[in-house]
């Protein structure tokens, strides 16, 4: 199994049109792989500009957020890169693509780092905050999963939010939950 490390992304388009994704980053001998599905926004800018921000940031509103429709989160630039950072963010890798390996699918874009910062000190692990993760990418598969496996997920996450969390992890289980109601009732 790979080393996946759960980011949000921040690419831009040729007219430097900022793009905002969570996707889970993929480590590959010195240096990450980008691989959005077709078709996509984050693949698309990839194409023509070939540089990604990824963001490291534990507020979980900005994952949920990015899967319900709500993608206007602050940025800033970053020097020497086309691409902005989110201003949430704890830390930053500035990714450059150095090859890409096609796919009818999901290609691949493997990138190097070649500048990174941190931003703000990490304060610990919260198992909310995890919780939320793990509904976000639940989220983003309802149209895979069973209706089962989707309420099994859900009641053991529920678990987390209910003993851990604060007002930005309940904000972000809200969103995430409404977008899950959606999907039951076919909205």
């Amino acid at each position: 199994m790979s080393y996946i490390r759960e980011t949000i992304v921040t690419t831009v388009d040729a007219k430097g049109v900022p793009h905002i994704a969570p996707l889970g980053i993929i480590a590959q001998a010195d240096g990450w792989v980008i691989a959005p599905f077709r078709p996509s926004k984050t693949l698309d800018n990839l194409t023509a500009v070939p540089f990604a921000i990824a963001n490291y940031t534990d507020d979980m509103r900005i994952f949920a957020g990015c899967l319900t429709g709500r993608k206007a989160w602050p940025l800033v630039p970053v020097e020497d890169c086309p691409v902005p950072r989110l201003q949430a963010a704890l830390s930053h890798s500035v990714l450059q693509v150095a090859s890409v390996a096609d796919d009818g699918v999901r290609p691949r874009y493997f990138c190097k780092v070649v500048a990174e910062g941190s931003h703000a000190a990490f304060t610990g692990l919260n198992r909310a905050r995890a919780a939320v993760l793990e509904l976000a990418i639940l989220v983003s598969r309802l149209h895979m999963l069973p209706a089962e496996k989707i309420d099994a997920e859900i009641a053991y996450l529920t678990i987390a939010i209910e003993k851990t969390a604060g007002a930005a992890e309940r904000e972000a289980w809200g969103w995430l939950m409404q977008r899950v109601e959606d999907h039951r009732n076919g909205v």
